[in-house]
């Protein structure tokens, strides 16, 4: 596993003069026990999981990317920030070449640092790729934003599926005719973090990757709560979100310790400046290209 390299200095994190850059960038680095409870009075409901033909029986949904999201173009990924995520998921293959990696938490250390942006971003340059179905879960039980950056609707998703019943095929949809498939927060709970306690969630994240080549997790921030600690456990690995000119350098240092660097394969940079990022590509990517 790759050690994530802690030679960072705060000032680097600060950005010159305190000034924040501007969130365009995205580079890596490559640097429990689990109890059958009831949530908000319902017991779990176990189901049996069927591999075979599941991707069939997912129903598709428009690909309708909410303005204002952030998200990559499609169309345009030689642009930025799109270029930048090709990196970030070509240094990802090429892990999961050396080692099994097939299941992603992307969590950061304190709110609004960009980690769903960089799940979402890293889901779709992803299932740009051919033969490779990839699944953007939202396992964000807290403050789910998912759904809403790809105009999607919130319920049935991963507490419909563990609370009610739901069949796992029901509460996954496929975004157009894309690769990319997507898993909604399901309706709210009052206790998020038993809920991910739950055996079936252990089986779930277990099962996914036998589906998915790429299982992308979004999770609460790490100093706010204990439910990115917990599917960090469950994962192959995690990477953290820091936005240069935001996360303090005592920030990351807590978020890594709480984790007890487990599974720790990165950490992606997010925030940096335009200026610093644009010069690179005009050379390759010209107006008359």
């Amino acid at each position: 596993m790759g050690q994530v390299d802690f030679r960072t200095t705060p000032e680097d994190l600060q950005g010159p003069n305190g000034i924040p850059p501007d969130p365009v960038s995205v580079v890596l680095e490559e640097p429990a026990a689990y109890l059958d409870l009831s949530v908000n009075g319902r017991s779990a409901i176990p189901q049996q999981i069927e591999i075979e033909g599941f991707l069939e029986k997912v129903q598709e949904i428009p690909f309708q990317v909410a303005p204002e999201s952030h998200l990559i173009d499609l169309d345009r990924l030689n642009e930025m920030p799109g270029e930048e995520f090709r990196s970030l998921r070509t240094r990802l293959n090429h892990i999961q070449g050396q080692q099994n990696i097939h299941s992603v938490v992307v969590t950061s250390a304190s709110p609004a640092e960009g980690k769903t942006f960089t799940a979402a971003n890293l889901a779709m340059a992803q299932a740009q790729l051919a033969e490779n179905a990839v699944l953007l879960a939202d396992f964000d039980l807290r403050r789910p934003v998912i759904h809403n950056l790809l105009q999607a609707e919130r319920s049935p998703g991963l507490s419909d599926y563990l609370l009610n019943g739901v069949p796992l095929e029901d509460t996954i949809k496929r975004i157009g005719t894309t690769n990319l498939y997507f898993m909604p927060a399901g309706s709210p709970v009052k206790n998020p973090l038993e809920l991910l306690n739950l055996r079936q969630v252990k089986t779930l994240v277990q099962t996914l990757p036998r589906i998915f080549n790429w299982v992308i997790i979004d999770t609460p921030p790490l100093l706010f709560s204990a439910d990115a600690n917990l599917m960090s456990t469950l994962t192959d690995g995690t990477l953290m979100v820091v936005r240069i000119g935001a996360t303090t350098y005592d920030n990351v240092i807590r978020a890594m310790q709480s984790l007890c660097e487990n599974n720790v394969i990165g950490i992606v940079a997010n925030g940096a400046r335009a200026s610093e990022l644009y010069s690179k590509y005009t050379y390759y990517y010209s107006k008359q290209d």
